[in-house]
């Protein structure tokens, strides 16, 4: 009896697994008169790589004829902080990120650093991107904008669905 209520207990306190969103993935179409939706601040359609320390974001941001390589941003799945800079614009912009699960929904708290157009001085903008998975074929992700300089704060969600058979 002993031994049988050891393993039953064994069963029930084993570690849960996250959830893997690795895949390809593309966004459903906006529904219309969605104007000034800026999504989940992902391109569509985009691939996501997973293993048990790191989720990668890729998509093509610029066209083929610009000859610019995929976005791809990198983040640790551990709560560490981790960097990602993109070229755009007039520069490199870099971003903070941290990632953390929350429940079976991961969520990424990146903070971009730009320059304020009327004091010149170095300003902060905070995205919360949340991912769940509803279902296998099914990733939405949520977006959270804190309001800046006086502006509203602005949430959004972004239904992305998984090619079927694709593979990281």
């Amino acid at each position: 009896m002993i031994l049988i209520a050891l393993c039953l207990a064994g069963s029930l306190v084993s570690p849960a697994t996250a959830p893997d969103f690795s895949g390809r993935w593309t966004a459903d179409a906006a529904p219309a008169g969605a104007r000034g939706d800026m999504g989940s601040g992902w391109g569509s359609p985009m691939t996501i790589a997973q293993n048990a320390d790191k989720l990668t974001i890729e998509y093509a941001f610029f066209a083929r004829g610009d000859m610019q390589p995929p976005l791809k941003f990198v983040y640790a799945l551990d709560g560490s902080k981790t960097t990602n800079s993109v070229m755009m614009g007039r520069g490199v912009q870099t971003q903070s990120s941290t990632a953390a699960w929350n429940g079976d929904t991961l969520v990424i708290t990146t903070v971009h650093t730009f320059t304020d157009p009327g004091s010149g001085k170095p300003t902060t903008e905070e995205v919360k991107q949340s991912l769940t998975l509803e279902s296998p074929t099914t990733l939405v992700v949520e977006t959270t904008r804190a309001g800046v300089f006086g502006g509203q704060a602005s949430t959004t969600k972004t239904t992305y669905r998984k090619a079927v058979g694709h593979r990281p």
